[in-house]
């Protein structure tokens, strides 16, 4: 991206200057001038069509790990006002709802799983399904599926997977509410009655990751995380179903964005009035899509304690926290100092509430939200918290990942999975998938510096640093 055509706020902060005749609201990039300059300018000129969507309040904005994506881009934070005429759009929420991170803290240090890492990769490679349209060995009838899309994680549990105390830890309690199966095509459904519990292919993984750096003690013990300690960490989401719920209500939304007269910048940010029947419709399917992603990473969890209890005796793996990416959710901002009730379009970006917000636990309140910034295989992980400040700058929203520096198809080119796998293995850091193509495309040198991504966000206000994790194991679909 040519930062040139940016106005500079500060150093993390910036502008997209008004054309003299354009109709549009306020751009805000989030960035450092090293991240800015590895984007692609499509990121720019997506977020710029956000900014011209009905009803928007506030700003459209990008996050420092933001990158091209469908519509918005990967990375792009927006809100609207349905009393206003806002809009809601597929393309704002993307394909794979409700993906997200789900992290895990065990009682074990790094010094006791050491030598039994080769074990501990094959068994999890052996007991959690991963890969493209990968199946597993829970297979749903249409009703049963349906009780999953009402009740997410609350259903997993009442089956057996997991334990009581998982739900006050992962958002919205575990189920989303107002979910509605009944605007959940057959062909979504169908998808999905072999893909509960499974972790799915490209950038979703489940990785066993070690307690390298706290930064900040006193939310590092809220969290109940310390240097040494083993953590978990799955990325995944609502797997065929939501990829099929968006691929429908893509075409839903267009048809009847045309009909409403609504024009748009782009046919890929299709949107309707959030109060409008398809409105409706589609978020009844989002928040189905958003219950499967949850009682998906729970069931992923449970088969993760599986794997912990066979392999090290008295160990404890515990929730800390699950948050997701990408969703729509109705939430009270506060607006040139009023309340006010918002959908807030979160596209590669995680819900970052700040100390004291009342939708976390108890445990969490004093020291804000765990927001989980992933990394690519090989470069390590953040765990953050929401700051005072992310709910004035960016509706409490901050980074969900490093960000993609180079296509798939760029990093294939460059580097063959083989090359990485060993790599990697030279590194310490044991890798487990069944494609040596999904290897290559994900390759640590094809993301942004997540150092980099971590350091922005906090220095931005959006989330402060709370410790770093290293990858010692990663299973890849």
């Amino acid at each position: 991206m040519n930062i040139q055509q940016l106005e500079q706020i500060n150093a993390y902060s910036w502008r997209l200057p008004r054309l003299f005749d354009e109709k549009r609201s306020e751009v805000l990039l989030y960035g450092s001038e090293v991240l800015l300059e590895t984007m692609d300018d499509k990121v720019l000129e997506q977020i710029r069509n956000v900014a011209m969507l009905p009803g928007l309040v506030g700003p459209a904005m990008t996050m420092p790990d933001a990158h091209w994506g469908y519509g918005f881009p990967i990375g792009g934070v927006a809100a609207f006002d349905a009393e206003q005429g806002g809009i809601i759009s597929a393309g704002g929420v993307g394909f794979d709802i409700s993906c997200g991170i789900r992290c895990l803290r065990t009682n074990l240090r790094v010094h006791e799983i050491e030598d039994d890492l080769e074990n501990l990769a094959d068994l999890l490679y052996a007991r959690i399904p991963a890969g493209l349209g990968t199946t597993g060995d829970l297979r749903l009838t249409v009703p049963e599926l349906d009780e999953v899309l009402r009740k997410g994680a609350k259903w997993a549990l009442k089956q057996g997977y997991g334990l009581p105390e998982d739900l006050a830890f992962i958002e919205e309690g575990g189920c989303m509410e107002n979910a509605e199966p009944d605007f959940v095509s057959d062909l979504a459904k169908k998808r999905q009655l072999g893909e509960m519990g499974t972790l799915g292919s490209g950038n979703h993984y489940l990785e066993v990751q070690v307690v390298e750096k706290i930064y900040d003690e006193e939310a590092a013990r809220a969290f109940g995380i310390s240097e040494g300690q083993i953590l978990i960490s799955i990325h995944c989401g609502s797997r065929g179903l939501g990829h099929q719920i968006g691929s429908d209500y893509m075409v839903i939304l267009a048809k009847e964005a045309r009909r409403l007269g609504i024009t748009i910048p782009d046919r890929e940010l299709a949107c309707v009035p959030i109060l409008s029947d398809a409105g409706q419709r589609y978020i009844g399917a989002m928040n189905a899509g958003i219950n499967c992603a949850l009682a998906n990473r729970q069931i992923l969890t449970h088969l993760t304690r599986e794997v912990f209890g066979i392999l090290f005796t008295g160990s404890s793996v515990d929730t800390l926290y699950d948050v997701s990416h990408n969703t729509c959710k109705k939430e009270r901002h506060i607006v040139d100092g009023k309340a006010r009730d918002l959908w807030v379009h979160r596209k590669g970006a995680t819900r970052a509430f700040g100390p004291g917000h009342r939708q976390l636990p108890p445990e969490y309140r004093s020291v804000g939200q765990p927001v989980i910034i992933g990394g690519s295989m090989g470069t390590g992980s953040y765990i953050l918290a929401g700051s005072d400040t992310s709910e004035a700058r960016s509706f409490a929203s901050a980074s969900h990942g490093a960000g993609r520096a180079m296509s798939r198809h760029q990093a294939k080119k460059r580097w063959s999975g083989r090359e990485v796998l060993d790599r990697l293995k030279g590194e310490g850091i044991l890798i487990r998938s069944d494609s040596m193509r999904g290897i290559s495309e994900e390759a640590p040198e094809a993301y942004k510096d997540v150092d980099e991504v971590a350091k922005v966000t906090e220095e931005a206000g959006l989330a402060r640093r709370v410790a770093f994790l290293s990858p010692k194991v990663c299973i890849k679909g």
